[in-house]
């Protein structure tokens, strides 16, 4: 396994970097190697063109559609992965080069190469026996950057590909500890921009502080009506469609492993709003979010400079979770925020804009699937699994569920302190073993 991991984590498959585009490209042809090697059919899929925001056009990467063992008589599982990787150099604080898998370090380790290549190393292992399901495989290389053009294919492919499947299985998601854990349900978001300008140009604030309404004052007001002081989301009708906490759902909670002060100490964290361990859990999943992230036009470098920025955009996010629809908080945003500029009679223009925002997504842990992988991690483990709804985003998880109406569920192998899109990302090699026990039980 850590052989071919490390072929693996040698390409620089960087799906945010044009550059990159053909390692891209090389990684899912090496990983279209690896399954026909495994006796499946495959399918490299050419997507349309991508247009860069500076007008020119690159070749997405071919998506891989394969198929290993098809007996009608058989249930079909599709396992659902992704080829690309967030860039990463060694000056960004790594200790050892990213692109080298060390016994310490690799990047793309966790996310999504090594969980990708323990189920193919899986579906070997039990083929010297019977393969009891079908097993059809899809893997991506521009999940990093929003799966671009995959949701047109899975639209199209639905009759075809997807039509005797009844498990989709994503490996890609983390533990919250040491012990394994099954994801039935990630928060969607809705990402904000909301844009002050108040002259043509930068302005001295010798010369003009204290004589105009300053975009930056506008902005700060406005970013500091968003929450109150316990985080709490004072936007109007936010929470309207959460659902109402059940009993049975909050034993869920309970039952999870999660280390409070492990986690303070890893980050650096003083203390975290939730006193409990279940309050926690249920904030940062089941409950939505609004974080702030930063504000573009101002002045940021090291030193004083004493400019007033001409425009400065502020940009925010929302997590979402189910019934929360991303058109409906839009507007709830959009009308807040304008409602509070009013408020300060300032002559400023504002802009509030969004990215298309992704939803939630929600599933039955007592459907087919959920229950094999309980006993299968049961059996493996010896602990029953950590039931875990993500407080991230995953749309394709999303995208399989309204398209396909088919079961799906995230398993994965990443580990709490894998630092996936960080430095130092790292798969663990006792995770890699378990996971590929647990993938051969669950087959």
């Amino acid at each position: 396994v850590a052989s071919r991991l490390k072929d693996w984590v040698a390409i620089e498959s960087d799906s945010t970097d044009p550059e990159k585009r053909h390692l891209v490209i090389n990684m899912m042809l090496l990983a279209e190697e690896r399954i026909r090697k495994l006796g499946g059919t495959v399918e490299m899929v050419d997507l349309d063109m991508q247009e860069l925001p500076n007008g020119n056009k690159i070749s997405l990467p071919p998506v891989i559609l394969a198929n290993i063992v098809k007996d009608p008589k058989k249930p079909t599982v599709c396992f659902y992965g992704h080829m690309d990787v967030q860039p990463a150099k060694i000056e960004d604080g790594w200790s050892t080069e990213p692109y080298i898998l060390t016994e310490k370090n690799g990047k793309c380790a966790s996310d999504d190469k090594g969980q990708v290549l323990a189920v193919l190393n899986a579906i070997e292992a039990l083929q010297k026996h019977e393969l009891p399901v079908n097993v059809k495989i899809l893997l991506e290389g521009m999940e990093e950057v929003g799966s671009i053009g995959l949701n047109t294919l899975v639209k199209q492919r639905n009759s075809t590909f997807f039509s005797d499947v009844d498990y989709i299985v994503v490996t890609d998601s983390a533990w919250l500890s040491n012990k394994p854990g099954i994801t039935y349900g990630t928060r969607g978001i809705c990402y904000f921009f909301v844009e002050i300008e108040c002259a043509k140009r930068d302005l001295h604030s010798g010369s003009f502080g204290g004589i105009l309404h300053e975009a930056m004052n506008d902005l700060i007001f406005l970013l500091d009506t968003l929450v109150d002081s316990s985080g709490h989301i004072l936007i109007p009708g936010i929470y309207e469609a959460v659902a109402p906490l059940t009993e049975k759902e909050k034993k869920l909670y309970e039952g999870i492993e999660y280390d409070l002060d492990q986690i303070m100490a890893k980050y650096g964290l003083e203390e975290f709003r939730n006193k409990t361990k279940e309050e926690l859990l249920m904030q940062r999943s089941r409950y939505p979010s609004l974080s702030i992230h930063g504000i573009e036009g101002a002045f940021s470098a090291p030193g004083a400079k004493t400019v007033i920025p001409a425009k400065v955009t502020g940009k925010f996010s929302i997590r979402l979770v189910p019934n929360m629809e991303p058109s409906v908080v839009e507007k709830q945003v959009t009308d807040y925020l304008n409602k509070k500029f009013t408020e300060l009679n300032s002559p400023n223009s504002i802009k509030v804009a969004s990215d298309t925002g992704s939803k939630p997504w929600l599933s039955d842990i007592n459907e087919p699937q959920y229950l094999a992988a309980r006993k299968a991690i049961k059996r493996v483990f010896g602990k029953e699994a950590d039931m875990i709804r993500a407080g991230g985003t995953i749309p394709i998880a999303t995208h399989f569920q309204e398209v396909t109406r088919k079961s799906i569920m995230l398993l994965g192998i990443g580990g709490p302190d894998d630092a996936s899109h960080g430095q130092d990302e790292k798969i663990s090699r006792y995770f890699l073993l378990i996971f590929l026990k647990i993938i051969n039980m669950l087959i």
